[in-house]
């Protein structure tokens, strides 16, 4: 998983509340189990019209927000099924942290197992965050998860909680998997311990 440290980008505006699972990334493509190739299809059907042609107004669509790495949103983000392909298309589209006042908790915990940072704060910060997002990609927002900040373009700071060990996994870029695999030396002993107290297992 990639570490998260420092992060200046373009933030995209989305002030939209209740954007849930779904409408991230529509039933119709959960069929892989691969985590890449999802990124085509975020907001599916916000994105395309029935002949799979770009919607022009759909802000993802827009010249200035085609690579942003931040998406601002409305309340309660990420909320219906508890799919993991939302985050997986999020990340492989480019966007490495979401800001909304709040996110569905299973989703909110899926964006850290996958590189992704969401930041919740209140509903004045968010709309000021907006605000510097809709002016386009000469604003850049910088989000630094050590000090747990948000930075606008004019200068505005905007401090953020984060649990310390979520903290710790993201910038360090630690999976579940990878987690294991700090343990590896303890495992290897506990294994190697165990193979000549119990031959016969």
């Amino acid at each position: 998983m990639d570490k998260f440290d420092t992060l200046t980008g373009i933030a995209a505006p989305m002030p939209m509340i209740n954007i849930d699972t779904d409408m991230i990334i529509p039933k119709q493509f959960l069929k892989t189990i691969k985590r890449s190739g999802l990124g085509v299809n975020l907001f599916d059907e916000m994105r395309y019209d029935d002949n799979g042609d770009e919607l022009p107004d759909f802000v993802l669509n827009k010249p200035q927000y085609r690579e942003a790495e931040i998406l601002v949103a409305g309340d309660n983000f990420g909320c219906g099924s508890s799919r993991e392909h939302a985050p997986w298309a999020i990340k492989d589209f480019g966007i490495r942290c979401v800001i909304a006042p709040s996110f569905a908790d299973i989703f909110y915990n899926n964006c850290f197992k996958n590189g992704i940072l969401p930041i919740a704060l209140p509903q004045d910060q968010v709309d000021l965050v907006m605000k510097d997002a809709e002016k386009g990609a000469n604003a850049r927002i910088t989000v630094d998860l050590e000090t747990q900040t948000v930075t606008t373009s004019d200068g505005d700071i905007f401090a953020f909680e984060v649990d310390a060990f979520k903290k710790h996994c993201l910038m360090n870029g630690l999976d579940d998997i990878g987690l294991t695999m700090e343990k590896v030396a303890s495992i290897d002993t506990f294994e190697a311990a165990a193979a000549q107290s119990r031959p016969w297992v």
